[in-house]
């Protein structure tokens, strides 16, 4: 019986654990323009948005507050901003919650099946973005590929792995192979 109990709370721990670093994996994703997020105020629905996207410069609309800028703020500091902007006078102690409902796309280019726009989704390496665009063309090179980060003010290409990560906004090209 103590080494099941034991048991237990060992996997109790693991799991936690496991909660807290995947809490903490998203917590750095910055937002921006395309993102659509829920914002939940405990105990004000008229406060409280289902869906609300991010305009084209990463602000949104919102009640007694007027225009947020979300772009480059984690859902966390955007919590903060909102709570901030509440309390005092218009909630005593105002309870907020923000989380990304859908992340803006990332795009490939190039020698691939169906160039395009794709839905990022947590996790997602070159790898999996060239298998979302029908995969490689029979023209691809193998070993020629470049992103250009929605986060590089300089926008220079970049030469890339296929399991490198890939991030919303992110450009990827495919170049063609020479032989």
């Amino acid at each position: 019986m103590k080494v099941i109990t034991t048991l237990c709370i060992m996997l109790s721990w693991l799991i936690a654990a496991g909660v807290a670093h995947a809490q903490n994996g998203d917590s750095r994703y910055t937002l921006g323009s395309g993102d659509q997020i829920r914002i939940s105020v405990f105990g004000e629905q008229d406060l409280s948005f289902e869906q609300i996207q991010l305009n084209d410069a990463g602000t949104f609309s919102y009640p007694f507050l007027g225009s947020v800028n979300a772009k480059g703020k984690t859902a966390k500091e955007v919590e903060n901003l909102i709570a901030g902007g509440l309390r005092g006078d218009y909630l005593i102690d105002p309870k907020v919650s923000v989380s990304i409902l859908q992340y803006r796309e990332f795009y490939v280019n190039g020698e691939v099946g169906n160039p395009g726009g794709y839905p990022f989704q947590p996790g997602m390496t070159l790898r999996k973005a060239v298998a979302l665009a029908g995969g490689f063309s029979e023209r691809a090179s193998r070993s020629a590929y470049y992103i250009i980060r929605d986060t590089d003010p300089s926008r220079k290409p970049q030469k890339i792995t296929l399991d490198s990560p890939v991030m919303p906004g992110d450009i990827i090209t495919i170049e063609q192979s020479f032989f």
